[in-house]
């Protein structure tokens, strides 16, 4: 999902835009992000991915706005720079599943997209550890797909790669999967 679909989300159920949030939370005290994704969570019903999105525009207003290759160059800096030629291997990868999947990079990591929905997460974690968050709903975890747990409750299964090499058809597959089922 895009960030303007949450935002667009955000209003349908809340009635609210981002100005009525940035008034309310000031109005509150509330300046930390912690705070406003609590309060939100907490007063307006807003689940964590809503309420993240909305604390995200409060604390920072231009983020979003950073064109994607700026977002991308800024998730795989420093010492994850190292992860950057193995996500363009798996993006052209993931590209030829079809014209209706879309890469939206955003502050913490690549949402993977059909039709809008979101099917997975790449998220350059650390130096030593590329993230791969996979929505498989009713598919029972291995010892390699593991349980998304609290990690990312965007998704259901994480899969840890700690070498380029395990970026291998059996990871391949699970993203087919979930790609499939949206």
């Amino acid at each position: 999902m895009s960030f303007q679909a949450y935002l667009d989300n955000i209003k349908a159920k809340t009635g609210k835009t981002p100005d009525d949030f940035r008034k309310l939370a000031r109005d509150k005290g509330l300046a930390s992000h912690g705070e406003i994704v609590a309060w939100l969570k907490a007063e307006i019903w807003l689940g964590h991915g809503h309420a993240n999105a909305i604390a995200q525009l409060l604390i920072n207003p231009g983020a979003h706005k950073a064109a994607p290759e700026a977002k991308l160059d800024a998730l795989f800096s420093g010492k994850k720079v190292a992860w950057r030629k193995a996500y363009d291997q798996i993006a052209t990868k993931l590209a030829r599943f079809g014209p209706d999947l879309e890469l939206a990079p955003n502050r913490t990591y690549i949402n993977v997209l059909r039709g809008g929905k979101k099917i997975a997460i790449l998220q350059p974690a650390a130096a030593e550890r590329f993230d791969i968050g996979i929505k498989l709903k009713g598919v029972k975890p291995t010892a390699r797909l593991e349980p998304a747990g609290s990690w990312n409750a965007m998704v259901t299964h994480r899969v840890r790669i700690t070498d380029p090499k395990q970026l291998d058809a059996e990871v391949l597959a699970w993203l087919r999967q979930a790609y499939q089922a949206a």
